[in-house]
C-alpha cells in the first residue's frame, strides 16, 4: 500500500490489521480530551505496528499519519498471529524490534533531559538526520509537534528555529 504525505493509516480507537513500514516515516498522534492532537511517536522504516499488538490484538492507541510518501505492507491479524504460532523464532524478531524501539525512546529521553532548549533542538535535529537525511525537520513536523516531542513551547521552538537561519 502506498501513502502520500498527510494520509491516515489508522485512527485512534479503531481495530484492524498490523502494518509493516517499508519506506517513509509516520507520526503517531493521540487526541487529547480537548480534541487537540499530541505527537507521541515516530515510526521508522522496518517497524511493524502497532507495537502493543505484536503479541496480542488491541485497538489502535493513536492515529498514524504519513509524514512523507510511504510504502506499507498490511498484515491481517489472523495471518500474523498464526505465523507466530508456527514460527517461534518470530518472537525473537519481535523482541529485537521492541529493543530497537526502546533504544529509540532512550534517545528521546536524552533529548528531553538536555540542559537547554537549544541543545534539545540540536540533538533532535541530529537524531532526525540519521533517519531522514538532509530533509528539513520543519518540512515534516510543525513547530507545535517539535515542541511536543521535546517538551518545549511552540514559541520557544519558533525562536530557536529563527536563530538557526
Amino acid at each position: 500500500m502506498k501513502l502520500n504525505k498527510g494520509d491516515v493509516l489508522f485512527r485512534q480507537g479503531e481495530t484492524g490489521p498490523l502494518f509493516h513500514l517499508r519506506t517513509g516515516l509516520l507520526k503517531v498522534v493521540r487526541l487529547q480530551e480537548d480534541g487537540s492532537p499530541f505527537l507521541f511517536n515516530l515510526i521508522l522504516p522496518g517497524e511493524t505496528i502497532p507495537h502493543h499488538s505484536l503479541l496480542t490484538a488491541k485497538e489502535y492507541h493513536g492515529t498514524a499519519v504519513a509524514l512523507m510518501s510511504c510504502e506499507v505492507d498490511v498484515i491481517t491479524p489472523a495471518e500474523w498471529y498464526r505465523f507466530l504460532e508456527e514460527d517461534p523464532y518470530k518472537y525473537r524478531e519481535i523482541a529485537l524490534q521492541l529493543q530497537s524501539k526502546l533504544r529509540f525512546t532512550q534517545q528521546r529521553m536524552d533529548q528531553l533531559t538536555a540542559s537547554s532548549p537549544k541543545e534539545k533542538l540540536a540533538l533532535m535535529t541530529e537524531w532526525f538526520g540519521k533517519y531522514i537525511g538532509n530533509y528539513p525537520i520543519t518540512d515534516l513536523l510543525t513547530q507545535e509537534e517539535i515542541g511536543q516531542f521535546l517538551g518545549l513551547r511552540r514559541e520557544t521552538v519558533n525562536r530557536l528555529l529563527r536563530k538557526q537561519t
